[in-house]
């Protein structure tokens, strides 16, 4: 057999119900991988090697009974913002030092009940708040790909760059992740990988720690389409600890794949042909629309007007519920806590010395903008804006068009510490513009590789969908790996 990790989970879950690969083997073959990597790769702030054997061993032994699960025996990565019950869970922050919750999240326990195995948990930006995973405590997850002839580092994207980099690099089946306006997809074309946000409510929010309440959704990134279906099946499911979970039949996503896309609406915004915008990335897009229409779909063009204010009103909305949330992070229950002359004294020191420079910007940002005399102006403007966000997608969909094409990022991934981005935020900021109208309106999307750049770096095309149809997204992604084929890092950690 070929080296366990190459193997994709629909291979692993094949070769683990013939009874030619235990999870033992494999879980061993990954801890491996990780001790190798991990060092070049920072993917993992915390590797659960023992907890991992035990969960390995246990699911072999419901596999000799004939109680085998979804996802029986598949190692898994965990991203940090995820409760898991007795292990290190900091969404990757100064501020909740040595904070191992008594409780498990729900979407993974819902891994765990399907018999999945835990390897540890994920580098990522602090509180999911970056574009590149170098606003992470544990310092920033390195790309796993590098540009041709150049040995520089490069980010996976953010936040969920472990996640990421972690699943290019061999180092995990699959991983779960998070997105609030960007932050499954953009790593995911950053490093080659499939990436999917589903629709709000889809996947329960209990137990992840909070950034923007009404823009945040829990998904998987993969290696292929496939896997991803496989993931989201058993990670999705209705939350009595979450009211916004959305009590609906699961559908089996993995059973669409392969279905014809023929007479399928296909729809091409031009507002997102942005100013400045790669010659590559255009000639990328063109390519996905030439495959779809070879694969019988219509194309149309649509207009998605209220685009061009969907950066400025993300960039309101998600710092303003975040200052609220991160509001519990005080110094007094649990995490850091930095002593101080009186108690306003010691909030004011663990939170000045427990978060990082830009869950500070962004905490800041939201509290101006929700404070008096400004909420009007900002917030509730803002919040309008979103409303006609959706309504664009509304109309369009109501048109007949059952999902749309759009590039997932507006370049390749981008070196670390480049000084450009790191002078100016509103830059970085920018790498979410194809992906935050998505999560304004809460729709589904996906991004799956399409295709390397001059550089050969992998880009990545976006999939939006109309809510809750996750299967249409899955079967039209399908369509273009199958034309685009399987992009994997050179190894050269």
């Amino acid at each position: 057999m070929t080296d366990l990790t190459r193997l994709t989970i629909a291979e692993a879950r094949d070769e683990m119900g013939r009874g030619a690969l235990s999870s033992v083997e494999l879980t061993d073959a990954y801890l491996n991988a990780i001790e190798a990597a991990n060092p070049a790769i920072n993917a993992y702030v915390k590797v659960t090697a023992d907890k991992a054997r035990e969960m390995a061993k246990a699911s072999d032994a419901r596999r000799a009974n004939g109680q085998a699960g979804a996802l029986e025996g598949i190692p898994l990565g965990v991203k940090d913002l995820y409760a898991t019950e007795g292990v290190h869970t900091q969404a990757c922050s100064h501020v909740l030092d040595g904070f191992e919750p008594r409780y498990e999240s729900t979407v993974t326990a819902n891994l765990w009940a399907d018999g999945a195995v835990m390897l540890g948990k994920l580098n990522m930006d602090e509180f999911a708040m970056g574009s590149s995973n170098e606003t992470s405590y544990y310092g920033p997850a390195i790309n796993p790909w590098r540009a041709e002839g150049s040995n520089a580092n490069l980010v996976p994207g953010g936040s969920s760059g472990g996640s990421a980099a972690a699943v290019a690099a061999l180092m995990c089946a699959g991983a779960t992740a998070t997105d609030t306006g960007g932050s499954i997809r953009q790593p995911a074309a950053f490093t080659g990988t499939v990436g999917i946000k589903p629709t709000y409510g889809r996947c329960s929010r209990w137990g992840i720690a909070a950034f923007a309440s009404s823009l945040d959704q829990a998904g998987p990134i993969t290696r292929d389409v496939r896997d991803a279906a496989i993931l989201l099946k058993s990670m999705a499911s209705v939350d009595e600890k979450d009211t916004t979970s959305v009590d609906m039949p699961v559908p089996d996503y993995e059973a669409a794949l392969g279905a014809s896309v023929k007479g399928l609406k296909i729809g091409i915004p031009r507002e997102y042909r942005i100013e400045g915008m790669p010659e590559e990335i255009e000639t990328l897009w063109q390519k996905g629309i030439a495959w779809l229409k070879d694969a019988g779909a219509e194309i149309v063009d649509i207009e998605l007007p209220h685009t061009k204010y969907a950066l400025p009103a993300y960039y309101i909305v998600a710092p303003a519920e975040a200052s609220s949330n991160l509001a519990r992070y005080d110094g007094v229950r649990y995490g850091l806590r930095v002593p101080g002359k009186d108690i306003a004294d010691m909030y004011e020191k663990t939170r000045a010395e427990g978060f990082g420079q830009e869950v500070k910007r962004r905490i800041m940002i939201g509290t101006y903008v929700l404070s008096a005399g400004y909420y009007d102006a900002y917030y509730l403007r803002a919040q309008k804006v979103r409303t006609l966000i959706k309504r664009d997608f509304e109309l369009a969909f109501e048109a007949g068009v059952d999902a749309i094409l759009t590039p997932a990022t507006p370049s390749s991934a981008f070196a670390v510490g480049d000084e450009s981005l790191a002078s100016d935020p509103v830059k970085m900021y920018m790498q979410d513009v194809f992906t935050v109208t998505v999560n304004m309106a809460g729709l589904p999307g996906i991004s799956v590789p399409a295709g390397l750049d001059a550089k050969g770096l992998p880009l990545g095309l976006q999939l939006i969908g109309r809510p809750f149809e996750e299967e249409t997204l899955f079967k039209t992604a399908h369509v273009i790996e199958q034309a685009a084929g399987r992009f994997e890092a050179k190894k050269w950690w």
